[in-house]
This record gives structure tokens, sequence and C-alpha cells, in this order.
């Protein structure tokens, strides 16, 4: 009995040593630098995006109780509105897709640089894929730029909005007629000039900011814009990622063609040599 409980930890021991050895090798091939940048990404995205939908929605509430009581005003408005809602639907989609795709490439370019001297072989199709991904994600690193600085736009206007609510509640307002306090949204763009009333002030203008619209609404464009900005990071991250994995692989190409050339020269030297010993046999 004894014997057996030995043989059976023994049995164990190497087992645990096994797959504690696996774990070390299957870790050692994880893409830590592209997991933290999806993860990045995933959240930059899913922030901007999902807030950015219930800001826009609250957004359009607040102009159609306030500031254009008629529909025909801020039609066009609601239709760029509801095209924005759809283009956040197909943002959120393409950059699941392409994140997974990234860290995918992630793992492919990982396990080549660890396996770089030995049989593993990189393609061409293998890099140029490679040098693709760090083509397309420059590009919508710079296209998030863009959309971080838009999404700062409406932060601007929700915040001069709420400075003038603040400065209704100010006691220096106290010195002045309140009804001369007024947010007007048509000098933005927003809705035409003939839009009714278009503006709003005094007691109307702090019921206004007052409402859960208007407090939703701002810090979901705070968090949307945070969001973006952490989206730009991300693409950043990216972008360093697979520039240096494109460098790995190209060395890793470059050296594994000088290895082929290598054994070939010593194979060719070894026959030379085995000739030589051959001829000076006969002579002999």
């Amino acid at each position: 009995n004894s014997l057996t409980a030995t043989a059976l930890n023994a049995t164990f021991v190497c087992v645990c040593a096994g797959c504690f050895e696996c774990c070390i090798k299957c870790l050692g091939g994880v893409p830590y630098a592209s997991l933290v940048a999806t993860i990045l990404c995933f959240c930059g995205v899913a922030l901007f995006c999902g807030c950015g939908h219930v800001a826009l929605t609250g957004t359009l509430t607040i102009l159609e109780n306030h500031f254009s009581k008629i529909t025909a005003d801020h039609a066009m408005l609601t239709d760029i509105i509801q095209l924005m809602q759809y283009v956040i639907y197909g943002i959120a989609s393409f950059f699941f897709l392409y994140g997974i795709i990234l860290l995918a490439e992630g793992f492919y370019t990982t396990s080549a640089v660890k396996e770089l001297h030995s049989e593993f072989k990189t393609t061409v199709c293998g890099r140029c894929i490679s040098g693709m991904f760090v083509f397309l994600t420059y590009i919508l690193g710079i296209a998030w730029l863009g959309v971080f600085g838009f999404s700062a736009v409406p932060v601007f206007l929700f915040y001069n909005m709420w400075s003038t609510c603040a400065a209704l509640r100010s006691p220096m307002a106290n010195l002045t007629s309140i009804d001369s306090i007024c947010v007007d949204v048509r000098q933005y763009g927003i809705i035409p000039w003939n839009a009714t009333p278009g503006k709003a002030c005094g007691s109307t203008l702090g019921d206004i900011c007052n409402t859960s619209e208007f407090y939703l609404s701002y810090h979901l464009y705070i968090v949307a814009c945070a969001g973006a900005g952490a989206t730009v990071i991300a693409l950043i991250h990216y972008l360093m990622i697979l520039s240096a994995n494109w460098a790995y692989l190209k060395d890793a190409s470059h050296l594994h063609a000088y290895q082929d050339i290598k054994m070939k020269e010593e194979r060719e030297l070894q026959d030379i040599q085995s000739r030589s010993k051959e001829c000076l046999n006969s002579y002999s």
C-alpha cells in the first residue's frame, strides 16, 4: 500500500508539474498589450455609443418641449439625430468585430515572435495583412480624433447653458432683471432663426436646467466625450503594437532567409569536403 501511495503521489506531482508548465506556456503566448488595448477600445466605444445615443434623444426632447414648438422647424434636426443614432449602431458593431480581429492578429504575431528561432516561418500574405491593419488603424485613429473633437461640441453648448442657469441663481442676478438672462439656441445653428420661441429666459430657463432631460443629457455627453477619448488612446495603442509586430515579422522573415542560405552553404561545404576525402582515398 505504501508503494502504491508513493507511486500515486509521484504521478500526481508529475501531472501538476506538466499542467503548470502548460499554463505558463499558454500565458506566455497571450498578447497582453493587445488585450489591454482591446478592453480599452471596447469600453470607449461602448461609452460613446451608449451614452451618445441616449443623450441625443434627450437633446431632441429638450428642443421639442422648450425651443421649437413647431415640428417643421426641427424636422431636419430630427432626421440628422436619427441618422447619427443609426451610425452609432454601425460604429458599435464594426469596432466589436475589428477589436476581435486585432486581438486575433495579436495572438498570431505573438506566436510568430515567440517561435522566431524555430521552424515557424512567416508568409508574405501574413506580413501584408499586418501592414494593412497598421494602415487601417492609422486611418481610424485620425477619424476618431475628429469624432472626439465633434463630441466636445455638445458638451460646450450644454456647459454654456448650465453656466447661464448658474448665473440666474447667483446673488448678482438680483441686481438686474433675470428676464434679461437668456439662452438662444438659434445662434448655434441647431434650429432655424424663424423657429419659435427659439430662446428661453429667466425662470423658464431655470426650469429647463432643472429638468431630468437636461441634467442627464449634459452628463451623458461628458461621458460620451470621455469614451471617444479612450477610443483614440486605444487606437494609438493598437497602432504602436501593430507597428512593432510588423517590424518583428519583417525581421523574422529576413532571419529565416539568412538561415536558409547559411544551411545551403554548409551543405555545399560538407559535400565538397566529402568529395575531397573520396578523391584522396582513391589516390591512396
